[in-house]
């Protein structure tokens, strides 16, 4: 696992591994132990500018390669993939301090992921069309966007990563991506590395580890890409849609969450509570699916309250290359602190802590709040880590209230005896996804992901990649002669 980082841990451009000439380096660490893992020079505008005129220039032959021919890449990278999936997993657990579950998780949805761009090489269809004009022809093709730029986070940086760059390049674009600083390797270079080995040409797919201290807006602003792809924050989610919207781009944005996870009074308490301990705590809480909320019926509140608070108890931080570690290290000491604010912030409102957690570095216990008043500002913004609120509601109506009671819409999830019940219940949300009798964190290749309101624009998956990816172009054929009035 070594080799990948020292081997990896350079910029990816045109087809070549080269170092960046920035004047300053990216430094990639193990955020359980410190350990320095990579150093990285980023990557100047000049070299931003390199990577999309050759995603640009590549982009052209590769449009017209044949479909079944670019749909072996894919097939030839998810065997990469496959034969390397414990290196890429002990990859995963150093670069972002992942657990086991956690990587495993994450390399078995890339795998689902890959397999779907295999088959989405031969999904664009054309359509001919009728016309009110005698003779007319009308054809409308469905074609590749030219190229696509690529902005990933940090915490599923391998699948999220793959999300975007392998669809975009099975329907025969372009792309340039640009990883999360703190996971270069696992977000960026990796990924390179896998498509050159499969046989990508060169200049497709390039990978520029850099940041916007050392280039601005020049990412998005560069005139070559017709999309950009972006999943991270509300806040950065929007001042990428405000520039590419200047520059007259499309943006597909997947943004964060406030998700609920609602108990109501006929649920199965015990399988509810499995499914909130996991939507809450899977990777230290730091997925945008992640149940921030967690309401429970009052009827059913003491029973619930007792075994959910149980069971964090169980939850065992620390090491993640530990097999029995459920909490790991979130990403870096910013965030650790900003987590243990959280739970100092809610206490200081009034809160209660059924647990309180402690902080060692970046290790972050879990914590488990209640009687945060509804008033705070605490309960409308996404908690990146293992905190979670307890809510109690009285009846549907109040959990319906509470629940869209945030600018977020992402994901959520409803527990009932009842199937039609919580159907119902989730048609009232105002979320881009909700699961009923689950957890809140699901990805599923052939699905429209996405958001409501702060929590995104567009659509991943199936048929709405396509819809990101290409664009539609009208060709119309006069058999015949036209009649024109002068």
């Amino acid at each position: 696992m070594s080799s990948y980082f020292s081997d990896l841990a350079q910029q990816y451009i045109d087809g070549e591994w080269r170092p960046g000439t920035g004047s300053w380096d990216v430094i990639d660490f193990n955020p359980y132990d410190d350990e320095k893992l990579a150093s990285i020079t980023v990557a100047t505008v000049e070299e931003v500018d390199l990577a999309y005129r050759a995603a640009a220039r590549a982009q052209k032959e590769w449009a017209d390669t044949n479909p079944y021919t670019r749909r072996a890449v894919f097939e030839r990278a998810l065997r990469l993939v496959e034969e390397r999936e414990q290196e890429i997993a002990d990859l995963i657990t150093a670069e972002l301090g992942g657990t086991r579950v956690k990587a495993g998780f994450e390399l078995h949805l890339a795998k689902e992921f890959l397999r779907e761009s295999i088959h989405l090489a031969l999904r664009p269809e054309g359509r001919i069309l009728p016309s009110p004009g005698d003779g007319k022809e009308n054809r409308v093709y469905r074609v590749p966007v030219g190229v696509v730029g690529v902005i990933s986070p940090f915490n599923f940086p391998f699948l999220l990563s793959l999300k975007s760059v392998a669809p975009a390049l099975a329907l025969g674009n372009g792309v340039v991506l640009k990883p999360h600083q703190n996971t270069p390797i696992a977000g960026g270079t990796l990924i390179a590395k896998i498509f050159e080995d499969a046989g990508l040409p060169g200049g497709l797919l390039n990978v520029v580890v850099t940041d916007i201290a050392e280039i601005g807006d020049a990412f998005i602003e560069h005139p070559v890409p017709k999309v950009i792809s972006f999943t991270g924050s509300d806040k950065v989610g929007r001042h990428v849609a405000t520039v590419c919207a200047k520059h007259f781009k499309r943006s597909v944005l997947e943004l964060g969450g406030n998700s609920a996870l609602v108990v109501l009074d006929d649920a199965d308490i015990d399988y509810a509570v499995d499914a909130a301990v996991f939507s809450r705590f899977v990777h230290q809480g730091q997925v945008c699916m992640a149940a921030n909320r967690v309401l429970v019926d009052r009827s059913v509140q003491e029973e619930f309250t007792e075994k959910f608070v149980a069971k964090v108890r169980t939850l065992k931080t620390g090491d993640p290359r530990d097999p029995e570690t459920v909490i790991g290290p979130v990403i870096n000491s910013a965030q650790a602190a900003a987590i243990s604010g959280t739970v100092e912030q809610a206490l200081a409102e009034g809160a209660t802590a059924l647990v309180h957690g402690g902080t060692t570095d970046n290790l972050v216990e879990p914590s488990v709040l209640t009687g945060v008043p509804a008033e705070s500002p605490l309960l409308q913004q996404e908690v990146f880590g293992p905190v979670v609120f307890l809510i109690p509601f009285d009846g549907e109506e109040d959990a319906v209230r509470i629940v869209n009671g945030t600018p977020y819409g992402l994901s959520g999830a409803v527990h009932t005896g009842n199937i039609e019940r919580g159907v119902a219940f989730a048609k009232r949300i105002d979320t881009g996804m909700f699961h009923v009798n689950d957890g809140t964190v699901h990805d599923e290749p052939i699905v429209p992901f996405g958001g409501e309101k702060h929590s995104g624009v567009g659509r991943l998956n199936g048929e709405t990649t396509l819809e990101a990816f290409t664009t539609v172009k009208w060709i119309s054929i006069q058999h015949g002669r036209s009649g024109f009035p002068f």
